[in-house]
């Protein structure tokens, strides 16, 4: 499939547009990329905000982006990619800024725990635990409407995070899912695996690794939900979405899937499939006017829905 042109003129910049290494890095060799690519790729300078602190929710490190201004406004309480494994508050910085700013949203990042380190069902229990807490002092944030956000395996975090709020009967506006992981079983048939398994930045081969991983303690867990939010008994009654990946993604089919999902359950959803995006594109907005188009649309609609609140059937 082609790629952007303008996201592989970047891989090759920095030298991640050839093969698989044959040695798979070490889990310190994979943050340290992660991290050395994303804050390479961020806005520079940063994108402006009323405000970035950082702080600690439930005993989880968070930073707390807050929009110029006063009064009630929405909160996103967002959650980071990096398949369970890297990433960090750093990383996705600039992707928090954005939404805060275009949103004009109080924004949680969440910098939850990580595997290998801490195993499943750790860094859920951190994305569920901050989630709580903020819903229950909306006078400590935006005081408006709760949300959840995240990519790729933030993105598999926050759709958990709303099946568990959706079964505690606790209210959220929206979800925004980029790329997300939903589906960890290996079972699901997905073709974008397959097509999409090597020349995109992520691999099939990195995905798997990541959920063996994640999913250390409890393997069985990959069948059902929350780590495989696809797997879940119901979709129904869970909050509005805007779910987005990219063609050159091998996650794109299970992130479409769960879109239909969500749709065959009557839950409102905006689906996107980008050509010639790839797995992580929602940093790489400053760097391809595709990619800034499309993360565009995705906040926009995001935007409509957080200012229309839904009652759940």
């Amino acid at each position: 499939m082609p790629m952007d042109p303008e996201i592989g003129a970047l891989l090759k910049q920095f030298g991640v547009d050839g093969p698989p290494p044959a040695t798979p890095p070490t889990v310190a060799e994979m943050r340290a990329g992660n991290r050395m690519l994303s804050l390479a790729v961020a806005p520079d300078p940063p994108i402006e905000v009323g405000s970035a602190e950082d702080d600690t929710v439930a005993g989880v490190p968070v930073r707390v982006y807050r929009p110029a201004g006063h009064g009630l406004v929405p909160t996103v309480v967002f959650f980071h990619g990096g398949g369970f494994i890297v990433g960090d508050l750093d990383t996705h910085d600039g992707v928090c800024r954005r939404l805060c700013r275009d949103l004009g949203a109080v924004v949680v990042s969440v910098g939850y725990r990580l595997a290998p380190e801490f195993p499943f069902p750790a860094g859920y229990d951190d994305c569920v635990a901050v989630t709580t807490h903020v819903a229950g002092h909306p006078e400590d944030y935006g005081g408006g409407g709760l949300a959840v956000a995240g990519d790729s395996a933030g993105g598999g975090l926050a759709a958990g995070v709303a099946l568990a709020f959706r079964d505690e009967g606790r209210p959220l506006t929206a979800q925004l899912l980029a790329y997300p992981s939903t589906d960890l079983s290996g079972q699901g048939g997905h073709r974008s695996l397959v097509e999409n398994a090597t020349g995109y930045l992520l691999t099939t081969a990195e995905v798997e690794n990541d959920a063996r991983l994640y999913l250390a303690d409890d393997p069985g867990a990959a069948a059902r939900a929350p780590a495989s939010p696809l797997l879940a008994d119901s979709h129904t009654g869970l909050a509005p979405a805007v779910i987005g990946c990219g063609e050159c993604d091998p996650l794109r089919d299970e992130g479409l899937a769960y879109a239909d999902a969500l749709a065959a359950a009557g839950v409102p959803v905006r689906k996107h499939m980008y050509p010639g995006l790839i797995h992580g594109f929602i940093s790489f907005d400053t760097k391809s006017t595709v990619v800034d188009a499309a993360v565009t649309e995705m906040l926009t609609e995001f935007r409509e829905l957080l200012a229309t609140p839904y009652d759940t059937p």
